[in-house]
């Protein structure tokens, strides 16, 4: 596996502290940058890359390095930089040249390293002929192996986190027709980011299985590497075998409660978007989120008008980005910002989770849906549904049960469209909550507990039936 070693410190590498931690493969060794300066890269005289290390990141995200790092270790209070190198699998040093780059930055500045047993500071020689080691030839540093239709990221974390490394990566691989497959024990576990990223087909999260080789971590089908590619084995009855080990489950009772919204606002200048996001978290935490950010770790404080900054800098392209709680409650929303013919739309997903012990907060739901539909927030949609899963809302390489919708909850505009009167009247025993002024009303209509899988047969044909009034 690649080795990903990471420095955290109370105070920023400057120029001089980085150059120490260079030296530690002895004068000898190259240093270049990439990425257009954000990228520095330790290589051997022949120019074959052995570290790469990114820019420092400060994190003002209280508990993102233990979210993201699957630890208890101390690390030190946030705000706290974070600074990452990335060893190739080409030369067997280069793992212990990225140990001797973080352990001296953690010397010097006092702080930690992730994981504490890879940091030195001792010189290490390079004794691998790297003449005769084939060079870094793949397009991102990210990237481990590229074949003519996949780009291979090997990734050894108890959590696999969607960096800026890992967006690249993949940004690469959808740029130039690839897959990207994500290879990673079975120990590790995505966040959500890194699960919603990958998607489907053709991308993957490749698990090392000992008794099954590998596996899809996302549809337990068995793999097997072949023309350059991880594809899915198959029997003499040409179906695709499912691995034991991903269907080997523990309900622990934990819980994941889910909302996701839309809204639509007028493509104004005055236009500050998150606050139907910072409504619903308040809502359900009691606080707004803890901070934000483009890719994980999430290290900027929460703040609507930089995020709009951000989106309007960006467009009309559309921008994706990542919210984050405090640690006393698991809670992370994904965020897609987009400038349509109708306006700006946001698309929003949150997720929080809740132990066997905490019972999520259903019955502030159409609390919830009557603020969002009554103040200026532009919703158009929210639907709510419950899940079991990690309340850590971390994914394992285990099958997950699908959520139960919960309610369906339609703003002013979405009931206009569609038509009041046949909004109001579905053919199912369900009675909608009128929101809002009778003239111009929201509806809320309330699906369940959470508790029955029927329900989704009552949210089709809802759905069904609101689409025939449009």
């Amino acid at each position: 596996m690649t080795k990903d070693v990471i420095a955290l410190t109370p105070t920023m590498p400057d120029v001089r502290t980085l150059l120490a931690g260079l030296y530690a493969g002895g004068p000898d060794l190259r240093v270049r940058t990439a990425a257009d300066g954000a990228v520095v890269q330790l290589c051997t005289p022949d120019g074959s890359t052995l570290v790469s290390i990114e820019a420092p990141i400060l994190i003002h995200t209280p508990g993102e390095p233990a979210r993201l790092l699957g630890t208890e270790a101390t690390t030190p209070d946030s705000p706290v930089w974070w600074t990452e190198a990335r060893a190739t699998t080409a030369v067997p040093e280069a793992g212990q040249l990225a140990g001797s780059f973080a352990g001296r930055l953690a010397t010097v500045l006092g702080g930690t390293t992730w994981p504490p047993e890879a940091a030195t500071t001792d010189v290490i020689p390079l004794t691998t002929d790297t003449t005769t080691t084939p060079a870094n030839t793949t397009p991102h540093p990210a990237i481990d192996v590229l074949t003519e239709t996949t780009a291979v990221v090997l990734q050894d974390r108890p959590v696999i986190p969607m960096t800026s490394w890992l967006s690249d990566a993949l940004r690469t691989a959808i740029t130039s027709d690839r897959a990207l497959h994500i290879v990673t024990p079975n120990t590790a576990r995505l966040t959500l980011p890194t699960r919603n990223a990958l998607g489907g087909h053709p991308h993957r999260w490749v698990v090392q299985d000992p008794h099954e080789g590998y596996y899809d971590g996302l549809s337990g089908a068995v793999l097997c590497w072949q023309n350059g590619t991880f594809t899915p084995a198959s029997t003499t009855s040409r179906t695709t075998p499912v691995a034991q080990a991903f269907t080997n489950t523990t309900d622990t009772g934990d819980r994941q409660l889910i909302l996701a919204l839309r809204t639509r606002h007028p493509a104004d200048e005055q236009l500050v978007l998150g606050h139907a996001l910072e409504t619903t978290w308040h809502h359900l935490t009691g606080a707004p989120p803890a901070g934000w950010s483009t890719a994980e770790p999430v290290n900027l404080p929460w703040s609507p008008r930089q995020l709009t900054d951000l989106a309007r800098r960006r467009a009309p392209q559309p921008t994706s980005l990542i919210a984050i709680n405090h640690p006393g409650r698991p809670a992370l929303a994904t965020i897609r910002i987009a400038r349509t013919p109708a306006g700006v739309e946001e698309d929003i997903t949150l997720t929080l989770g809740y132990s066997e012990h905490e019972p999520p907060p259903l019955d502030t739901i159409p609390q919830l849906a009557e603020t969002l539909t009554t103040a200026d927030h532009g919703l158009t949609s929210m639907l709510t549904s419950l899940r079991h899963g990690p309340r850590d809302l971390t994914i394992p390489p285990h099958i997950a049960t699908p959520p139960n919708p919960i309610a369906l909850t339609l703003g002013s505009e979405t009931v206009h469209d569609i038509g009041t009167h046949h909004a109001q009247h579905p053919p199912l025993n369900l009675t909608p909550t009128q929101l809002g002024p009778a003239s111009r009303p929201a509806l809320h209509y309330p699906l369940g507990d959470g508790t029955n899988n029927q329900t989704w047969i009552t949210l089709k044909a809802l759905t069904q039936h609101l689409r025939t009034g449009t």
